[in-house]
């Protein structure tokens, strides 16, 4: 999904290249350093990531693999090869147990493998590549791929009632802003950790309603219900909305509120 909007945001700029399985595997180190030294890149985007977060639960070792182990060897061929390594995380790094929003200081401590994958990641970027960005998303949705807007608004089409987890709040992050807004942040010298999202929060029956709205679809009945009337295999945090607070102590424009991404990525995209 966002490797896509990146190449787009990207190549209207600079010479930038998109590099995929099976041309290249980010958990074999020595074809990072192949394609590293051959591409002679100045920065290398890390859009890559075992991201199904059930699945993860299961399918541990393959887990840690991508999106710990691959970000690290990533982190040293970039090192070595003189790059910046531009690295997206998430929110689940956090506990949710903190009533206000996380600021990039607040320490992580993640309640499910992907959340404890992603932070190994992050932990062998900061060991290994100094010349890094890290940055935290979270409710990642765009054009391309599923998420869960396009999951809501394709159930409310069938024109059945909706139930819609209300316990837990987060971030909307809309793939096309992000892209953009990864742009920028490069070009403003941005460098170590920063959370990056639209705008305000929400919980995941507040964004079904908005995107169902936006959709044409008001008279579609959606009920809040609790997280334990939709048992996981991964646990979710109940707060992992993240304040933006480096772009704001850097004195850098915030994403657009998540309402507006929301309506635009629905009208554009979904109806």
């Amino acid at each position: 999904m966002l490797g896509t909007d990146l190449m787009e945001a990207f190549s209207s700029a600079h010479d930038t290249t998109g590099i995929d399985l099976p041309e290249l595997d980010i958990t074999r180190l020595e074809q990072c350093h192949a394609k590293l030294k051959e591409f002679r890149a100045d920065v290398v985007l890390n859009a890559a990531a075992f991201t199904q977060v059930d699945a993860c639960e299961s399918r541990e070792r393959e887990a840690f693999l991508v999106n710990g182990h691959g970000a690290g060897n990533l982190a040293i061929a970039a090192a070595s090869s003189g790059a910046m390594l531009v690295h997206y995380s998430t929110d689940y790094v956090f506990d949710g147990q903190k009533e206000a929003a996380y600021v990039e200081e607040d320490l992580p401590n993640p309640q499910n493998v992907y959340g404890k994958s992603k932070l190994l990641g992050e932990t062998l970027i900061r060991e290994h590549c100094p010349n890094h960005l890290i940055l935290r998303t979270s409710w990642l949705f765009g054009p391309n791929g599923n998420n869960f807007i396009r999951t809501i608004v394709n159930a409310a089409r069938k024109g059945n009632p909706l139930r819609v987890v209300n316990d837990q709040k987060g971030s909307p992050s809309y793939s096309k802003d992000l892209a953009a807004h990864t742009l920028r942040m490069i070009a403003a010298g941005c460098r170590s950790t920063y959370h990056v999202t639209n705008s305000g929060y929400c919980t995941w029956y507040e964004l079904a309603s908005e995107a169902v709205a936006w959709a044409g679809m008001q008279s579609i009945p959606i009920a809040p219900v609790s997280s334990s009337e939709f048992p996981r295999p991964a646990l979710r945090p109940a707060n992992s909305v993240l304040a933006n607070a480096h772009l704001q102590r850097d004195e850098l424009p915030l994403m657009r509120p998540w309402q507006a991404a929301v309506r635009e990525y629905v009208e554009r995209y979904l109806k």
